[in-house]
């Protein structure tokens, strides 16, 4: 059964991101984002969610306009979407509506989670960009405190 995007939903705020770990099929563990990656995940009581992830110690453009070599490498350090969600327990599935990859736009990306206390936990299986082979994604969040 579907829950509601407001009462009950474990999911609803916004959260930061802490760590990015990617297990090859292989076995190997990989942090594609580094070991202390930058985002922030948000999922609204209106049914919609965003995500913004990008690698620790990027580059930084030597002017304000960066090379197309710079553009390339900032952009396979980073992701972004946004679109609606649906959570089920254990399950959320985001609707993409726009994307980093626009392989993604008016896709459902399934995702698993676990929430314990402020950390937000979420797994899935998905293909590796650069090795074409299955790779198996944990991702962890903290809850970011409301301002008060």
């Amino acid at each position: 059964m579907t829950e509601t995007h407001t009462d009950g939903n474990p999911l609803l705020g916004t959260w930061r991101l802490k760590s990015y770990i990617m297990t090859t099929a292989a076995g190997e563990r990989l942090t594609p984002y580094g070991e202390h990656p930058n985002g922030y995940l948000s999922y609204s009581a209106d049914g919609r969610m965003q995500v913004i992830g990008t690698a620790n110690g990027r580059i930084v453009p030597r002017d304000p306009a960066p090379t197309d070599e710079e553009i390339v490498t900032l952009h396979k350090t980073m992701f972004a979407y946004a679109g609606t969600y649906s959570v089920e327990a254990g399950r959320v599935i985001h609707h993409v509506d726009i994307s980093w990859n626009q392989a993604w736009n008016g896709t459902d990306q399934e995702r698993f989670y676990e929430v314990n206390g402020d950390t937000l936990t979420i797994t899935a299986r998905a293909i590796d960009a650069d090795s074409g082979t299955q790779a198996r994604y944990a991702v962890v969040w903290e809850k970011v405190a409301r301002r008060r």
